[in-house]
């Protein structure tokens, strides 16, 4: 995501490695990324549940942890959606209010040690909480029709969407009791929610969409779920049976079927999160997961990710500290000379970039400063 995310600063390459146009009948190597993270999400949320309610953790208890973990993305979320169309006019500057934003979810949502002392964690927690809420009246953000507004609810951003995807797909595996036929059906029901919304099945609902949905037409939870479903099928079978790797080839295969059949229906886009786009992304992620398993298990091929480990333990951190890279950017204005900004020289700039990031997150983790929901 960091690499993909930092095409934006790039000229000159090729269209198949960046997002396709809204209304183009297309996707491109970025148009991936989210939705196979979405996937990834799916897989960590049978093993996640499963081993607290092993701890003895109860299905409310583990409820409202789901729930905090929810909203603590849809806070973050809110705020950078809101960053987008942020004020030149406002009270502070730009950069300065993305550095405490970011400063705030750390000191909210930090892994503090059980030696910093509850008093000093709660003090610390409160500050953070204050300033958001401080830097939520300061806000101005630019209105369609001119003018300036307070911070509102758009989009969520992309944080805020994997909050209400998380929400819903951790709530139907905790309360199904993670019984797989559930989960199949949780997943066929988005599929068909996703391709109802696509049909215009639900246009007479429009004036309640604003208010009450599920996240990107059903399309978010369905891949979501076959995240969830592969995951189980993994923990049943293992992968010495054949009818794990059975599972995911039939699985990929049908999900690729399924996008390509119904492409000249609705079309590939991830910005309309269309069913095609749901049924190609859930298949390549499914194979990418037997890749990466098979390499992992059965070849016994380990060490080859250590480099970019923090990404997976510290994901949220990586993320985020890109944020304060924009941030100092935009205070000194230093830029790359255009020649590390184009082409395959910008694309090697923008995977080193992401490299780096990884590095010092892994830096970051073993001063033990990183995000836990």
């Amino acid at each position: 995501m960091i690499f993909v995310n930092d095409h934006g600063t790039l000229i000159n390459i090729p269209s198949w490695m960046g997002h396709a146009d809204a209304a183009a009948d297309a996707m491109g190597f970025a148009d991936v990324i989210f939705p196979a993270f979405l996937f990834i999400v799916g897989l960590s949320v049978p093993f996640a549940i499963q081993n607290r309610l092993r701890k003895g953790s109860s299905i409310q208890s583990i409820a409202i942890h789901i729930a905090g973990r929810a909203i603590a993305l849809l806070v973050m979320g809110f705020f950078h959606v809101n960053l987008g169309n942020y004020s030149d006019s406002a009270l502070l500057p730009r950069w300065l209010w993305e550095i405490i934003i970011t400063f705030s979810f750390f000191l909210i949502w930090l892994d503090y040690p059980k030696s910093a002392g509850k008093n000093r964690v709660v003090y610390l927690k409160t500050t953070g909480i204050s300033l958001l809420v401080l830097l939520a009246l300061l806000y101005e953000g630019n209105s369609e029709a001119g003018g300036q507004i307070g911070m509102r609810p758009q989009w969520w951003g992309i944080l805020g969407l994997i909050g209400w995807t998380y929400l819903i797909s951790s709530s139907i595996f905790l309360f199904s009791k993670g019984r797989i036929l559930v989960q199949i059906a949780a997943f066929l029901f988005f599929i068909f929610f996703n391709c109802a919304a696509h049909s215009g099945w639900f246009s007479s609902l429009d004036i309640v969409k604003e208010y009450i949905w599920i996240v990107g037409d059903g399309s978010m939870p369905a891949l979501t779920m076959a995240g969830v479903i592969t995951a189980l099928m993994y923990s049943k079978l293992g992968t010495a049976n054949k009818y794990f790797w059975l599972f995911i080839l039939a699985g990929a295969l049908a999900m690729l079927a399924f996008g390509l059949y119904t492409r000249p229906v609705w079309g590939i886009s991830k910005i309309r999160a269309t069913p095609p786009w749901v049924g190609i992304c859930t298949g390549i992620s499914m194979i990418s997961f037997a890749v990466i398993t098979y390499l992992t298990e059965i070849r016994g091929l380990k060490s080859w990710y250590n480099v970019i480990k923090a990404a997976g333990t510290s994901t949220l951190t990586c993320y985020l500290i890109p944020y304060i890279h924009e941030a100092i950017l935009e205070v000194t204005g230093g830029r790359l000379p255009m020649f590390f900004r184009t082409g395959t020289i910008g694309l090697l700039k923008s995977l080193i970039f992401s490299l780096c990031i990884v590095l010092i997150v892994r830096l970051m983790e073993k001063k033990r400063i990183r995000l836990k929901l």
